[in-house]
């Protein structure tokens, strides 16, 4: 006979140490990979930009291999396949490997479209009131850069956040792998999964608010007045 809805159950592991243990590590898991991301996304943003072909190419070629191959694949080949050439990671390592070198492809042509996304001539007005290109990329195109790339960016947090998940397929103890290792033990599988995504739904929730208040404060950091006018900024500078 089938076993039917355990409340009793459902309850007890909505609070249980183990799981939370999991969710923890899922979030350590992304602001790791999302940090690590970011620092190479940006670079291969700016390297995707240069007008140096031994750079732009190099960085076209990354991209396109880890946005056009799943993270499953990547995963595994890191993890099992690195050892056969004698680089042996272990499970954490592997797992943030993995996520950091995948997120940095998106992560980077997020950066890309958003410096892109400024007009043309707001570079050529920096430049006009003595502007070096260092201090147009920082002083000029990035404030306004910032305004594009902070709502995908935070559309990112909130998907990786589930992306890591994943890892689960090499052991990484995060929740759904701890949840997968509960099933196993207690059979509860639709009350263990529904806790799952509770944990899941209130990690990006939580994150959604934390979002829009980013967001907000990227809106009123740089006022439209000084985007119109860079020569504003130098004179404050």
């Amino acid at each position: 006979m089938a076993q039917g809805w355990n409340w009793s159950g459902f309850f007890d592991y909505l609070t249980n140490s183990y799981i939370l243990g999991g969710a923890v590590t899922t979030l350590w898991l992304t602001l790791a990979a999302i940090a690590g991301g970011l620092v190479l996304g940006c670079a291969l943003a700016l390297a995707r930009l240069s007008s140096l072909r031994w750079l732009s190419a190099p960085a076209h070629f990354y991209i396109w291999v880890f946005r056009g191959t799943p993270l499953l694949v990547q995963l595994i080949i890191i993890y099992t396949g690195l050892p056969q050439l004698g680089l042996r990671l272990s499970v954490v390592e592997s797992a943030l490997t993995g996520l950091i070198l995948n997120e940095a492809a998106y992560l980077a042509e997020i950066v890309r479209g958003g410096i892109q996304g400024v007009p043309a001539g707001q570079t050529n007005a920096a430049r006009a009131v003595g502007f070096s290109s260092v201090q147009a990329m920082r002083y000029i195109i990035m404030p306004q850069a910032l305004r594009l790339i902070v709502p995908a960016l935070g559309n990112s947090v909130n998907g990786l956040l589930k992306t890591t998940s994943i890892t689960s397929v090499i052991s990484m103890e995060e929740l759904l792998r701890r949840t997968q290792v509960l099933i196993q033990e207690k059979f509860m599988v639709l009350e263990l999964f529904i806790v799952a995504a509770i944990y899941y739904l209130l990690m990006t929730t939580a994150w959604d608010f934390v979002q829009r208040r980013i967001e907000r404060h990227f809106g009123r950091a740089y006022s439209s007045s000084a985007a119109a006018h860079p020569e504003t900024v130098l004179e404050q500078r």
